[in-house]
């Protein structure tokens, strides 16, 4: 692509598809059908992140681990892994069905099954009927490759930054509200007793915040069934064009396993592994009890801070990500910003060594915390640029849905091994006190390194598809 009239002559600073955008103006977005796929997007982590603040909490109260709170970790990872682990074995599966029968149809079925889990997840008070609950979460959801899927539909190359950074926006939004939710909401009868006075909340103590984020499912629901179009080619366009349409959709999946396609899709496994993993570890540390190296924060307190951070995530994100990825080029934003992770690691032994001197969580521990989410935020900026990186890369639009789902199908089985692989992890290096409880640390930054090799494999920039 010839760049000779652009503003920026050199690949790594142009914009991301600069001679695109150079020759052609901007298409406008179509307002009401993002709008209703941010939506969408934003009720995911609510019931995702939901359940952080006060999961290890309900281990604790299940008794399953026998009153050591080291072991915590085990089982909370393991409940936190059961999604992602049915999910990958479906996630392809609906991503593929959804190029035949159509988008709209697959959101509407995910939308029912997560709203169920949700409820079941609340009214369970045995450990297999989170598991069950969790399970079902998954196997009953695809959305979030469809939701890719519709998006790069929706889009050009003159648009597609501008669409695609609203995604990680969506998910920190949601991320706020989801633990709000679920710090404030758990146990109800002990924050509100007159309230909830009833002997329903003290059977089911996390109940209600699951009740409150199934809502926003039902509400999702509505609005698809009302006012979300359906996007696949196949059913918008004649019948001499949907035989075509639907020849070409059925490309083998081996033809698809191109360079091109899996850089891309590498890089988002990888960052979906250290992301979960972080994701488990930080509420994990901020609950263990400070004689054990962590803050021993309460769910509450959890909830506010994993809250906070998330709005202002979501903040930066919507003001700066764009402008930055136009400044810098997305191959040398998404290099930066998982070089932060190795520093994130950093701060968890230095919170514990703060702890164990000070004896207190005081301000210094605070300030490092607050510095611990500042680089998070950068680290999570990385999404927006992989999420084009993969869509950019798909050779047609007819397995837009297919490249989609191999991207959530591999990160999803990311997710299965993240939050497992950390908790335990974590529990192993306190139990056993190996590098003074920090290996868990040690072993994270390493695989950052290799997602940081990774990122010097991406292309120099975005490809047009339109070309």
């Amino acid at each position: 692509m010839d760049t000779s009239n652009s503003p920026r002559t050199t690949s790594e600073t142009t914009p991301l598809v600069s001679a695109g955008t150079s020759k052609k103006p901007k298409t406008p977005l179509p307002k009401l059908q993002i709008g209703i796929l941010m939506t969408l997007r934003l009720v995911e982590p609510i019931a995702s992140m939901s359940i952080f603040p006060y999961i290890n909490q309900l281990i604790r109260e299940l008794g399953i681990t026998g009153g050591d709170d080291a072991a915590v970790g085990y089982y909370a990872g393991i409940i936190e892994s059961l999604f992602f682990v049915a999910q990958t074995l479906t996630v392809l599966r609906w991503s593929r069905l959804s190029d035949r029968i159509g988008r709209k149809p697959v959101l509407l079925v995910g939308l029912s099954g997560t709203c169920m889990s949700m409820l079941c997840f609340g009214l369970s008070t045995t450990f297999w009927g989170l598991v069950v609950s969790r399970c079902m979460c998954g196997v009953l959801n695809g959305n979030v490759s469809v939701l890719k899927t519709m998006l790069g539909e929706l889009t050009d190359s003159t648009n597609m930054a501008q669409g695609f950074a609203l995604l990680p926006v969506m998910w920190c939004i949601g991320g706020f509200i989801g633990p709000l939710i679920g710090g404030i909401l758990a146990r109800p009868q002990d924050n509100w007793p007159k309230l909830f006075a009833h002997p329903f909340w003290s059977k089911y103590p996390y109940f209600l915040p699951c009740a409150v984020s199934a809502c926003t499912f039902v509400l999702g629901f509505l609005i698809v069934v009302s006012f979300l179009e359906e996007t696949l080619s196949t059913k918008r366009r004649s019948n001499d064009d949907q035989e075509g349409l639907s020849q070409t959709s059925n490309t083998p999946m081996r033809s698809l396993l191109t360079p091109t396609i899996v850089i891309p899709i590498a890089n988002y496994t990888m960052l979906a592994l250290l992301d979960i993993a972080l994701m488990a570890i930080l509420p994990l540390f901020l609950s263990t009890p400070t004689y054990l190296g962590g803050l021993g924060f309460t769910p509450a307190r959890i909830g506010l801070w994993m809250g906070i951070y998330a709005m202002a995530n979501g903040i930066f994100q919507a003001l700066f990500f764009a402008k930055i990825v136009d400044w810098v080029g997305p191959k040398r934003f998404f290099c930066g910003a998982v070089s932060c992770f190795a520093p994130i690691m950093l701060m968890f032994p230095i919170m514990s060594w703060l702890v164990h001197a000070r004896g207190m969580v005081d301000h210094a521990i605070t300030l490092t915390l607050i510095s611990q989410l500042a680089l998070t935020m950068i680290w999570d900026m990385a999404y927006g640029t992989v999420f084009m990186f993969i869509t950019a890369s798909a050779p047609a639009k007819n397995v837009l849905g297919t490249v989609n789902g191999l991207g959530q199908t591999s990160a999803s089985m990311a997710r299965v091994v993240g939050p497992a692989f950390a908790t335990s992890l974590f529990a192993f290096s306190k139990e056993h006190n190996i590098l003074n409880g920090n290996a868990v640390y040690v072993i994270f930054i390493v695989l950052a390194g290799v997602l940081r090799w990774l990122g010097s494999q991406l292309p120099d920039k975005i490809q047009d598809r339109d070309e």
